[in-house]
């Protein structure tokens, strides 16, 4: 059966009047901390509903729309390379007439770390500046692939 007094009103007389001890309503603890305190912890429900533009964070960018990266290899692999794909001794024999296509296998960048000293032809999608420099400079070059 309903009553017609309000919480306040019955609890006159009682001490804590329902609050347990005497500091359990009183100032900010029960709200949380004082003014946006916890923004970014215990009221980021709040801070999501109410203020969606407080930290700058729109949305997401997922992994897909970012596409894979590119899988690259460097100039100083290459001389591994080389004898991994024709052997030591057609390097020695015949170096200005290796040739390799790194689209083949599975690389889509050459980039510029390292040192060759073997005159490769090479087949590549994409090339750093550094890396045509090296090579250029031992006597290959790079060639262009799709």
């Amino acid at each position: 059966m309903p009553s017609k007094l309000k919480k306040s009103r019955k609890q006159r007389g009682s001490r804590y009047c329902g609050w347990g001890q005497v500091g359990q309503h009183r100032k900010g603890g029960m709200r949380g901390g004082k003014g946006n305190a916890g923004g970014r912890k215990h009221h980021w429900i709040r801070t999501v509903k109410y203020e969606p533009e407080r930290y700058q964070k729109k949305g997401f960018t997922s992994v897909w729309a970012i596409g894979p990266e590119a899988d690259t290899i460097n100039v100083g692999e290459l001389h591994k390379l080389a004898i991994d794909s024709f052997g030591a001794e057609k390097i020695k024999s015949a170096p200005e007439d290796l040739s390799l296509d790194l689209k083949a296998l599975g690389y889509e960048k050459l980039l510029g770390r390292g040192s060759i000293n073997i005159p490769l032809k090479v087949s590549v999608p994409e090339y750093s500046l550094r890396a045509q420099e090296k090579l250029e400079a031992v006597g290959g070059q790079i060639l262009e692939s799709e």
